[in-house]
């Protein structure tokens, strides 16, 4: 069993636990769930904005700990200041450290979309996004079918949430893509080991349809990455662990954009 099943099999196990303790009719009475949500397109093609989605990330699988001594409130604060088209706030708890709690936190101090950066399973965890104050979901394509894809990406564009669906390869984003999905993401991560290259987003960039706007994830510790990935059709980027491994995020942000 790889990280990805373990992390699978996990999320399925927490699913239930949660269907127990809140209903969907729970969900759907909480403040979140009626606050208007935040269109990821309009941020990714803003001009004012970078074009990069900065995460919140205290742990990932394979480097342990990154960053575990700051507020959610703090960074994600200072990716907003220094231009941030959307955030990315870890949700997933046993394997990168994250809490539903984070979301909540990041929603009250930011007015840019904010990504429910977890591994959805089950239409649960999307009607919970939104009540969190979610704006985008991710759904990757490695873990789901494609009617699971479709089923999920139909009900997230019903509550007036961007999705971002996740592809490592050209069999992943031949078999997953639908009229409800708004972004594709190419993760240069590997799943399943962990690796990482950069070739994988360049390879898929003139393959993802048009009508979807596209971002590269993963990888991007470079301004000339960004440069590159701009002039083969991406616009925007997803950048977490370059930003969280240094002690001011926001600041580390701020000095990477004024480099592209």
């Amino acid at each position: 069993m790889n990280i990805l099943d373990k992390i699978v099999a996990r999320k399925k196990e927490e699913v239930a636990s949660a269907k127990a303790i809140k209903t969907i009719k729970d969900l759907e009475r909480s403040l979140g769930f009626n606050r208007r949500t935040y269109a990821l397109k309009d941020f990714l093609t803003d001009p004012s904005k970078s074009g990069i989605i900065a995460e919140f990330k205290r742990k990932s699988p394979s480097k342990g700990i990154i960053n575990d001594k700051l507020s959610v409130e703090e960074v994600t604060k200072g990716y907003s200041a220094a231009g941030a088209s959307a955030l990315s706030v870890l949700t997933d708890h046993d394997f990168f450290m994250g809490k539903d709690d984070d979301l909540i936190a990041a929603r009250a101090v930011n007015s840019i979309p904010i990504l429910r950066k977890d591994f959805m399973v089950d239409e649960y965890q999307i009607i919970e996004a939104k009540a969190l104050g979610a704006d985008i979901i991710l759904l990757i394509a490695a873990c789901l079918t494609p009617e699971e894809i479709l089923s999920f990406a139909k009900l997230a564009k019903s509550l007036g949430l961007s999705t971002l669906l996740e592809v490592h390869n050209r069999e992943e984003l031949d078999r997953s893509l639908n009229p409800y999905l708004d972004v594709i993401g190419v993760n240069n991560r590997n799943l399943k080991d962990f690796t990482v290259d950069i070739e994988t987003s360049l390879s898929l960039a003139e393959i993802i349809p048009s009508e979807f706007l596209k971002i590269s994830e993963s990888a991007i510790s470079n301004p000339e990455t960004i440069k590159m990935l701009k002039k083969v059709g991406y616009n925007g980027f997803l950048i977490g662990e370059n930003f969280m491994k240094t002690s001011n995020p926001g600041k580390a942000m701020a000095d990477f954009v004024k480099e592209i």
